[in-house]
């Protein structure tokens, strides 16, 4: 595959969205979902809608990106709840949560595309997710939803190139995953503390952070963060008021991840055997 041109990769993008017919995007209003709903709506028209999940999980910025860019776009946009905190297991943030969440999430898109006609659901997944793990693969698979950006070999610095291209205002959005994520496996997820970890993030973007995850260890925050957001926090007024505002969030402690910001960091508690039982089941 890497010996695959980026046009290639984007004419075999083309083909394979062509071939559906009709589509509905599991919509995030992340670089990869946009690029791909811009692409199959720019093929299939009004043959391509957008559904998109509201959830305490999905902080109300990103859906609010998102509903923007179908406006502008003249794409039609659905949303649906997805409750994921009452989905039996989730709560509890086993290894397999992604699974849990994803399986009931794309289900209920797929009830939504057959009210509307739509015969395919496709959803953002890109080549480089096969180097992580990724339970969520799993309930893309069984739920027989396409992932066309990830079958026609394009790398996320290709869908970023791309997208720059076509002037899409998210070819340099920081990366986004799911609120849920900030959490170490076993430790319980609810709406309160989903609000904290929203709320500090928030705070931290509105102080001129870009790339950054706030990971919720019980009355500890841990910040991880990009070069620039290094450079913030180098300065001793932001870091205090940083502190002041995590404090008032419910943090007790705040630290720095020297390594910085990393996909998956969670998953380093996992050891590998953990991870193979994890992925068989």
């Amino acid at each position: 595959m890497n010996d695959i041109s980026i046009r290639e990769k984007q004419q075999r993008l083309n083909n394979l969205l062509l071939d559906l017919g009709s589509v509905a995007v599991a919509f995030s209003g992340g670089v990869d979902s946009t690029f791909l709903l811009k692409t199959s709506h720019d093929i299939l028209g009004e043959r391509c809608i957008a559904v998109t999940a509201r959830s305490c999980s999905f902080p109300k910025r990103e859906l609010d990106e998102a509903s923007t860019f179908c406006i502008s776009e003249g794409i039609t946009h659905l949303i649906c709840d997805s409750n994921e905190l009452e989905v039996e297991g989730f709560s509890s943030n086993p290894p397999n949560r992604c699974y849990l969440c994803k399986n009931a999430l794309l289900s209920k898109i797929r009830t939504v595309a057959s009210e509307y006609g739509i015969s395919n659901v496709a959803e953002g997944s890109n080549i480089d997710d096969d180097d992580d793990y990724r339970p969520g693969l799993r309930a893309i698979t069984e739920q027989g939803v396409m992932s066309p950006l990830r079958d026609a070999g394009l790398t996320k610095s290709e869908i970023r190139k791309l997208s720059k291209e076509i002037d899409l205002p998210t070819w340099n959005k920081q990366s986004f995953a799911c609120l849920s994520s900030r959490f170490p496996y076993g430790e319980t997820i609810t709406p309160e503390r989903l609000s904290m970890i929203d709320r500090a993030e928030q705070f931290l973007l509105d102080r001129g952070f870009g790339q950054v995850r706030v990971r919720h260890h019980g009355n500890l925050a841990r910040i991880e963060t990009d070069p620039d957001g290094f450079r913030v926090l180098s300065n001793e007024e932001d870091r205090l008021a940083i502190y002041r505002a995590f404090r008032d969030i419910g943090f007790l402690y705040i630290s720095l991840d020297l390594l910085g910001y990393r996909t998956g960091s969670m998953n380093e508690t996992l050891k590998a055997e953990e991870l193979e039982s994890v992925i068989k089941i």
